[in-house]
């Protein structure tokens, strides 16, 4: 458990810049004084917003550079500008040991790009994981990948099983979340050989989860599994698909209630209720998607994310530090590693013993 956790920001980032990212670190120091700051970018930028910002204004280390990664920017140049950028800085202050985290709601695929190359994976993970809360009927779930593997195997769904649990775990309070694998169909027999397959390693895993076989898409919200596993092809549609039905429900309701006077007077007697299902809607409630699997932690902001937004994706990334959620997924790891091990010797002796 950490101390004193320290995060690292990339204050260029996202649509507001210095004014949404320093506020939020104002907020997110309100609500866990232990957190410490260093913030990257412009530093004439992050003085002007410090000064509005007295909490991180008192001990935050400003670290200078003209460098940003930009929405347009390609690949090839991100990786080459990355030394320089406020973006490349940050994650380089959590590979370097000055910093916990890093959080940043810039580029997507730039962050991404960075962070694999300074960072690496850890051991026992071949790939990262993009991991994100969503909302749901009951309570928020875990969903993982959500755009870093276009295409994976079994191993690589039953290594993101393990770290959506560890991040349930630690995000949403979790003992034993309940874990389930996106498919076609529920049954056993539905799904590609890589589904099935992955199922199987999981049901005979010795982990502090609960397997829960397979889940379909018009199931999701739900909330009946608290952590979703999928590809981050068919992960990341399922995500777009859930936020574009989200602003389109919101649409339609308010398209309704001004269809007519008699429409217009039901608004007003339900605000309320209309208040509270936008609030648990909104994506500023649910910001912090973190890429898991590295050696090292990294949180990405939604770009357009308000103060609170980006105030919640600093408050995952608190959470994730003092909880040592990457002991917790080289922890479960070993566990299921050796189990599977035991499970394996028990098999072989079995057939030499017929033999």
């Amino acid at each position: 458990m950490t101390a004193v956790p320290v995060i690292a920001l990339d204050v260029m980032g996202g649509d507001g810049g210095p004014a949404v990212t320093i506020a939020a670190a104002e907020i997110a120091r309100t609500r866990h004084p232990d957190i410490r700051f260093r913030l990257y970018g412009r530093e004439d930028a992050i003085r002007a917003e410090l000064a509005k910002a007295p909490l991180v204004a008192r001990d935050a280390v400003v670290i200078h550079t003209d460098g940003e990664i930009l929405g347009t920017d390609k690949p090839s140049q991100v990786l080459r500008r990355a030394r320089h950028s406020s973006m490349g800085l940050a994650v380089d202050a959590v590979k370097a040991g000055e910093a916990q985290a890093a959080v940043s709601a810039g580029n997507t695929g730039a962050l991404m790009a960075i962070a694999k190359l300074g960072l690496r994976t850890m051991p026992g993970i071949d790939r990262p994981a993009l991991a994100a809360l969503l909302p749901t009927a009951k309570t928020d779930s875990v969903m993982l990948d959500l755009g870093a593997n276009a295409e994976c195997d079994a191993e690589n769904l039953v290594q993101f099983a393990v770290m959506g649990a560890a991040f349930a775990r630690t995000v949403l309070g979790l003992a034993t979340p309940r874990v389930a694998l996106l498919n076609i169909g529920e049954e056993d027999l539905k799904g590609t050989d890589e589904l099935k397959h992955a199922a199987a390693l999981l049901r005979s895993a010795d982990l502090p989860m609960q397997f829960a076989g397979f889940v379909e898409g018009d199931k999701i919200g739900k909330g009946d599994v608290d952590v979703i596993v999928s590809d981050g092809f068919s992960g990341n549609i399922a995500l777009k698909t859930a936020e574009g039905t989200a602003r389109l429900v919101v649409e339609l309701l308010t398209r309704a209630f001004k269809s007519s006077i008699f429409s217009m007077a039901g608004f007003f007697m339900s605000r309320g209720a209309l208040r509270s299902l936008r609030s648990h809607l909104d994506p500023n409630a649910h910001n912090g998607a973190v890429f898991l699997g590295l050696n090292g932690l990294v949180v990405k902001s939604h770009g357009g994310a308000t103060a609170q937004g980006f105030a919640n994706a600093i408050r995952v990334a608190h959470d994730l530090v003092v909880d040592d959620i990457a002991h917790r997924i080289r922890e479960d790891l070993d566990n299921f590693q050796a189990h599977r091990g035991a499970q394996s010797g028990g098999a072989q002796s079995a057939i030499q013993a017929a033999q």
